[in-house]
């Protein structure tokens, strides 16, 4: 029989083991082998579950029992997680994980501790939630060479972003529901401040590119800015506004700032962005994901679904346990990064911008700025301005913005992240 553990008892982990034990017969016939949860770990006390003779408080319990060999970790954090995963690697048990944090900073050090012992380490649960996303892509890898990745990789920042294009509401009005439908937490700023897509770009950047990319390398900005005002010029413009998470490879020639001297660099975002209707990302709507990747020869495909929700990341993890158990399952593997990074200098590269003005003349726009596309609204004020700039770093930007009233600044998606 395969024992499983499962760390952590919060909305994943017992979503966990509700789908586990829902569908356990069907696993056994799948696995051709009896499995069941031996342990559940958790500081909490839960004495009316079901599952109450299963709960401990002590890791060590699970870490030396032989019958244990897979664990799913679904606590969260790099502190206490990260002890946990690497003590079980390095005991020959493979892990299982949603916690994309742990993934995004010690994924490189875990995966080669797993290969080192022979064991795995899946995180399919980490980006995307139930949308199957990270196997697919190892899967593509195997013959195609993935260029580009762009996605909505947040739902609760592309809930608010909705509300605000389609209702005309309030940032603040929308974060405050959010919270109240338990799409956004207590403290929300991983989510509106980008940090939550961060890490998952930073995944999918690691698995096509074979080389770590850690946060602090992304460019990353939230949405706490954006305003209803925003939003209807985004309309005008024909479009919408997303937070968009995008990895893509480019030449060192191509980049507009120094970067390793011979093969390919990686221009890597989270930023929101105008989003033109003939994308398939401006119509993703709501608490869903949608990734889109782009590769030489399987050209686009799109991931969609909910990517975030107490069952279908359970689902997820449990397709990850099960994967495990399998004899010849085998774990993703990239490189820690060595030397020079091969990720640009992002406020170098040169994209187009809409900006949104107080105080000045169509005329100072056009000597600041050159030939730019201006944009309308209703009920604009007089004073207002609002264009589309033409291709411009975002350093060169901030210098002409210096001394101006700037009331919004959005990156319109590239045509190649389209």
């Amino acid at each position: 029989m395969s024992k499983i553990a499962i760390l952590g008892f919060g909305t994943v982990g017992s979503g966990t083991v509700e789908v586990f034990y829902k569908n356990k017969n069907n696993y056994q016939k799948t696995t051709n082998a009896e499995l069941d949860i031996k342990y559940i770990l958790d500081i909490r006390d839960f004495p009316d579950s079901p599952y109450a003779d299963k709960f401990v408080k002590d890791f060590d319990v699970i870490l030396s029992d032989p019958e244990v060999t897979v664990i799913a970790e679904l606590i969260g954090g790099n502190t206490f997680a990260y002890d946990c995963v690497k003590r079980a690697l390095e005991a020959g048990k493979s892990v299982v994980t949603s916690n994309k944090e742990l993934v995004a900073t010690k994924g490189a050090e875990l995966l080669k501790i797993a290969r080192d012992n022979n064991v795995n380490y899946f995180f399919e649960a980490s980006v995307g939630g139930g949308i199957p996303i990270i196997r697919p892509l190892q899967q593509c890898l195997m013959s195609d060479e993935i260029t580009s990745i762009v996605g909505i990789l947040n739902g609760t920042t592309n809930y608010i972003l909705t509300k605000m294009l389609k209702e005309g509401a309030e940032f603040a009005d929308v974060l405050s529901k959010a919270q109240e439908l338990g799409y956004a937490e207590r403290d929300p700023e991983d989510d509106v401040g980008g940090g939550d897509a961060c890490r998952k770009i930073c995944i999918l950047a690691s698995l096509i590119f074979g080389e770590h990319i850690y946060p602090e390398d992304v460019y990353t900005e939230g949405v706490t800015s954006i305003t209803k005002e925003d939003a209807e010029y985004a309309t005008s413009w024909g479009g919408a506004i997303k937070l968009i998470a995008a990895a893509q490879r480019i030449t060192p020639a191509a980049a507009n700032t120094a970067g390793p001297a011979s093969g390919e660099c990686l221009e890597i975002s989270v930023c929101p962005c105008f989003v033109p209707l003939e994308s398939q990302l401006s119509g993703v709507d709501d608490v869903f994901n949608a990734i889109l990747v782009r590769g030489e020869a399987t050209g686009e495909v799109v991931f969609y679904g909910r990517g975030a929700g107490k069952y279908p990341t359970a689902s997820a993890v449990v397709a990850d346990i099960l994967n495990a158990l399998k004899p010849d399952s085998r774990s993703l593997a990239w490189d820690e990064k060595g030397g020079e990074s091969c990720v640009v200098d992002y406020e170098k590269q040169k994209h187009r911008f809409y900006l949104r003005l107080c105080g000045i003349g169509k005329a100072e726009v056009n000597g600041l700025f050159g030939d730019v596309k201006f944009l309308r609204r209703e009920n604009a004020p007089e004073s207002e301005i609002a264009f589309i700039t033409q291709e411009i770093s975002r350093e060169e930007l901030n210098k002409k913005c210096g001394n101006l009233n700037v009331l919004g600044k959005i990156q319109i998606m590239n045509v190649r992240e389209v």
